[in-house]
């Protein structure tokens, strides 16, 4: 069975970082605005071909039912992967005892000059050992060579059907197409208005606050499609793993320091929306202007606390640009990008709070709502 041996570069993670989002956002703009939205298309069935072509998902897709006649040959890869894998461990293991045998009968050789009585029968019972081990050491090998080959006809059957509908999808696309009528236009409801006004306040002050809410809108919904790239990178270490006996030594690193980032970043997101857990007895039972002022009393707290992230994250995001860090691990993927997330995401936290902080006094001294 093939291995992989693909790393993901430094430079190609840290560029789809910055770059997936603004392909998935296109995207959706682009599937938003068509009035076929919904329908087969070219995009998704050769996204489908290349993440779980291997099962029929892309026939699936577009429902037809030769993605059947995949699952089998997949079945097959996987039986006999599950054969290599064990063929590796029986071929270890009968190494080991040969390797003993041999040892044991050059030591009872050995000893035959110095001890000439017994020799032979320790020479003999040595030699008994050592032709059983190397008959199943033989058989072990034998046996691997069959799986290999199996698991080699296996996965180029599998190749070669994949190869085979890579050109016909454009056609299936089409007649998947046909046989499915155009949807109904969708109904559009009015988007739910989160956003804070930026006249909420008559001073200089309030100028600036639409530019905060759509800075921290924007910032957390680029980070949040970074969500669908952990689908793809577990995906491929599933894969890598179980089918390829490949386990990554990058995919479990990459994607929780990307977390740690989204989870900096988009905090300013999340409590611009109200949507942090929230666990109250009291703040829910008052009036608006009740919990604005509540707001207000327990916002010290917050610019405390997010004064206090932003400078000691920018302390870390510092030392380790300094340093140039990097991790610890095998992958050794650099750090500062990571601990600049910190201060970053203070930051918007911070311009987020002082929003929230605004809109709460104007209700406070009745200029609103």
């Amino acid at each position: 069975m093939p291995s992989l041996t693909f790393i993901l570069s430094h430079w190609l993670y840290w560029t789809a970082l910055a770059v997936f989002p603004l392909i998935a956002a296109w995207l959706v703009a682009r599937e938003r605005g068509r009035p076929d939205a919904g329908r087969p298309n070219f995009f998704l069935a050769y996204l489908f071909l290349v993440t779980a072509g291997f099962a029929g998902m892309h026939r699936f897709y577009l429902r037809n039912r030769w993605g059947f006649v995949f699952i089998p040959v997949f079945l097959a890869v996987l039986w006999t992967a599950g054969q290599v894998r064990d063929g590796r461990e029986t071929i270890s293991r009968t190494r080991v005892e040969l390797e003993q045998a041999e040892r044991a009968l050059a030591r009872a050789k050995a000893s035959a000059a110095r001890r000439p009585e017994g020799a032979e029968t320790r020479i003999r019972e040595a030699e008994a050992k050592v032709a059983p081990a190397r008959e199943a050491s033989a058989a072990a090998e034998a046996t691997q060579d069959r799986a290999s080959t199996l698991a080699r006809i296996a996965a180029i059957v599998l190749g070669l059907m994949l190869l085979g509908d890579a050109v016909l999808i454009p056609g299936l696309v089409r007649e998947a197409r046909k046989r499915e009528p155009l949807p109904p236009p969708p109904v559009v409801e009015a988007p739910l208005d989160t956003a804070v006004p930026s006249n909420l306040v008559h001073s200089p002050a309030a100028k600036g606050l639409g530019l905060i809410d759509r800075l921290v809108r924007v910032s957390g919904e680029f980070v949040a499609y970074w969500a669908v790239l952990a689908v793809f990178a577990y995906y491929y270490e599933v894969v890598a793993r179980y089918v390829f006996n490949s386990p990554t030594n990058w995919v479990h690193e990459s994607m929780f320091l990307m977390f740690g980032m989204q989870y900096m970043i988009a905090g300013a997101y999340a409590y611009r929306d109200e949507t942090h857990v929230r666990v109250d007895i009291l703040y829910s039972q008052l009036s608006p202007r009740g919990r604005a002022i509540c707001d207000v009393i327990t916002s010290v707290f917050f610019f405390i606390f997010v004064g206090t992230m932003m400078v000691t994250g920018w302390t870390f995001a510092h030392d380790a640009i300094a340093v140039r860090e990097s991790s610890f691990t095998e992958w050794g993927v650099q750090y500062w990008p990571v601990k600049l997330a910190i201060p970053i995401g203070a930051a918007l936290l911070l311009l987020q709070g002082f929003a929230r902080l605004t809109r709460d006094i104007a209700i406070v001294t009745r200029r609103i709502d």
